[in-house]
């Protein structure tokens, strides 16, 4: 009986372990079952790979399988409705926020570009080279990156009397003219404003004046005076020249000051004085006898002068402004304003003061002046210059009366 009870026994232990055997075989088969039906997905998030065996269904529950959320600015290759594929390969780049100020002016912005200048290009920001940035442009994208740019600012340098301008973010202005590559000596007299060391701003003008000083020589003539003196020995109304006359010279000497090409001050550092000759003439003063025949011209009187007459006479020149002359005529014509005007010197009793006559040599004039020395027959011609009263000289001349 107990062997029976113990057979009996053995045999459902063994029932029982064939049973739980078939369950677990169940069981496996079932897993290695489901575990097949799995799709198989790569998931690159920010570039780096993970391997996903999946039965979700879309991209959307994988993401939320994984607790990823899909910002509105992230970068995802799929729609969240696509369906999972097994095989396929699912990119998310989660955005990251940058700040860009520009000149102290903030702006946040968004995005999953790789390199700063990758984003630059994507949100149009746009920088020259003379801007100043505060990051590499080649630089990585890092979220709560912070770029701070100054942008450049044209500063005009007046060079002299040249212009040219150059692109800075600020500096001294002898940064400035030194990146424009306009040279300066210290030690000169350039003037340069504002000063070296001043900071530049924007709208600022630098200007570099360039100083020279120069001497130069300036040479000034003295005309000579004339003086006449009585001399019995000759005729009267006769000249005779004793001492010919010289133009004196002044040589000054200054320190001139340029600016830019331009004079702006100068300074007297030397003068030396060449002193001129007074000319000297004698004058006749021995009376001549009458002849019987009256042929002697300077015998007549204003009353004795008749139109068409022609006499002959000694002529000198002279011009208004000599030294001491006054430039107004013994009947009131201003010859100063009128330089160029015909007026003869006469002996009213030879020719009456108001008449018209014809001067060989120099034209039709207006007796309309007297003069110490003009006695006889012996006019004086007036001229516009000194130089052409030295060219006249003394002639003799014919003077027709013209009434």
């Amino acid at each position: 009986m107990m062997k029976l009870i113990s057979k009996l026994s053995g045999s459902k232990q063994r029932l029982i372990t064939s049973g739980i055997g078939v369950f677990v075989l169940i069981l496996f088969s079932s897993f290695v079952m489901y575990e097949a039906t799995k799709a198989k997905v790569v998931f690159a998030e920010n570039g780096e790979e993970l391997t996903i065996n999946t039965h979700k269904d879309t991209v959307g529950e994988l993401l939320n399988e994984l607790g990823v959320e899909v910002g509105q600015h992230d970068l995802l290759s799929h729609q969240l409705d696509a369906l999972i594929q097994s095989g396929m390969t699912i990119d998310y780049v989660a955005a990251k926020e940058v700040t860009v100020s520009i000149d102290g002016e903030e702006k946040v912005y968004n995005t999953t570009a790789e390199s700063i200048a990758t984003f630059f290009e994507e949100k149009n920001l746009m920088f020259t080279e003379d801007d100043e940035l505060s990051h590499n442009t080649s630089s990585k994208v890092e979220d709560g990156l912070h770029i701070d740019v100054t942008t450049a600012f044209e500063v005009e340098i007046l060079n002299g009397k040249d212009k040219t301008a150059v692109m800075t973010t600020g500096g001294t202005v002898k940064e400035i003219i030194e990146k424009a590559d306009v040279s300066y000596d210290q030690d000169s007299k350039d003037k340069i404003t504002p000063s070296l060391n001043e900071e530049v701003e924007k709208g600022d003008t630098i200007e570099v004046v360039r100083v020279t000083e120069e001497e130069k020589v300036v040479e000034e003539t003295i005309d000579f005076d004339t003086k006449t003196k009585e001399d019995s020995s000759l005729p009267k109304g006769e000249e005779k020249v004793i001492t010919e006359g010289k133009n004196g010279l002044v040589s000054k000497t200054y320190m001139v000051t340029m600016e830019n090409g331009d004079e702006v001050d100068r300074e007297l550092i030397d003068e030396v004085v060449e002193d001129s000759v007074t000319k000297v003439i004698a004058v006749g003063t021995k009376a001549q006898q009458a002849s019987s025949n009256h042929t002697n011209h300077s015998s007549k009187n204003a009353s004795s002068s008749s139109n068409g007459e022609t006499i002959t006479m000694k002529a000198s020149a002279f011009t208004s402004s000599c030294s001491g002359c006054s430039g107004v005529t013994a009947t009131g014509i201003n010859l100063s304003s009128n330089p160029n005007m015909k007026i003869i010197a006469v002996d009213p009793s030879v020719i009456p003061l108001g008449t018209k006559v014809h001067v060989e040599g120099y034209g039709e004039a207006v007796a309309g002046d007297t003069g110490g020395n003009i006695v006889g027959n012996r006019i004086d011609v007036h001229v516009p210059s000194s130089s052409d009263a030295y060219a006249w000289g003394v002639r003799t001349v014919e003077v027709t009366i013209l009434d």
